[in-house]
């Protein structure tokens, strides 16, 4: 797998799987502190417990997912605690494999351009999974919607091709 495959896999398991790449994948100089050990866990092992096959992440919601992490406040960044890190390695351990199949089958039936199919696989595996994560990631949820949120304003304000606009627009209220 190329070094970006396996960033754009990254991104996309964790953006569908609630808490997003974008929310877990902070670099080191945006954060206020280091990260508890789980959290570390978790960028370094998610990649593995959500073998997706087809599901990708368009290049621009990824750089802008990257950006509105730069931009997380030092309120935001709290909700990455050990207890909560851990919650979600255990839960992507156990799920990991039935939301990758979700996110791959809703990725091949989804219609239109890849921003479509980013889009109704992605808000449509959200949506099933996440009433099933642990309350003890509730607080990296609410960071999760935010980017989520902002980053799909973004793109809807800034896409040129009519059905992005609309794919972009038609998530933007999150899960």
């Amino acid at each position: 797998m190329t070094l970006s495959r396996t960033r754009t896999v990254r991104s996309a398991v964790l953006t569908a799987v609630l808490l997003s790449a974008s929310t877990l994948a902070v670099p080191a100089s945006a954060q206020a502190a280091p990260l508890p050990p789980a959290c570390q866990e978790a960028l370094l092992t998610t990649l593995d417990k959500f073998p997706v096959a087809d599901f990708t992440v368009p290049d621009k919601v990824q750089s802008a997912m990257l950006d509105e992490v730069g931009k997380l406040s030092e309120a935001d960044q709290r909700a990455f605690t050990e207890n909560a890190c851990a919650a979600w390695n255990n839960w992507a351990t156990r799920n990991g494999q039935a939301v990758a199949t979700d996110l791959d089958t809703r990725y091949r039936n989804a219609a239109g351009p890849v921003c479509n199919k980013f889009t109704t696989s992605a808000i449509g595996t959200i949506r099933k999974y996440a009433p099933n994560i642990p309350a003890a990631t509730r607080e990296l949820e609410k960071v999760a919607k935010k980017v989520w949120q902002n980053v799909a304003q973004k793109l809807a304000v800034e896409a040129t091709n009519a059905d992005c606009r609309k794919a972009y627009n038609g998530v933007k209220a999150g899960w």
